[in-house]
């Protein structure tokens, strides 16, 4: 992925400080804003640790100044909290069309 943007439009689930977060979300609105104020919120991420629900926001500017090792597939975000390792994952889906006699439909 050339950006994070990129890996998160793509991404069904993140890792963050290692925990794992399938409810995150995107301001769809605020990247098409060609003029954007860099410090609006851009992801919203939240997981469950336990029995305490963990809450990340970040900015346009963090998540764009966001640093990847591409050896781990890891992006780095900072905050005001300092540094958040991030990664991305896609599901893999199958489908359900066997006909009757078993075989695939195409």
């Amino acid at each position: 992925m050339a950006t994070l943007i990129e890996a998160l439009l793509g991404a069904d689930m993140l890792e963050i400080d290692g925990l794992h977060a399938w409810q995150f979300e995107l301001d769809d609105a605020l990247l098409e804003t060609p003029d954007a104020d860099a410090e609006q919120p851009l992801l919203w991420i939240e997981c469950i640790d336990g029995r305490t629900t963990r809450r990340w926001q970040f900015s346009l500017a963090s998540v764009r100044a966001a640093t990847h090792d591409a050896q781990g597939d890891i992006w780095t975000l900072t905050d005001t909290n300092g540094a958040h390792p991030l990664k991305c994952f896609a599901a893999f889906c199958g489908d359900n069309l066997d006909d009757e006699d078993g075989n695939e439909t195409p």
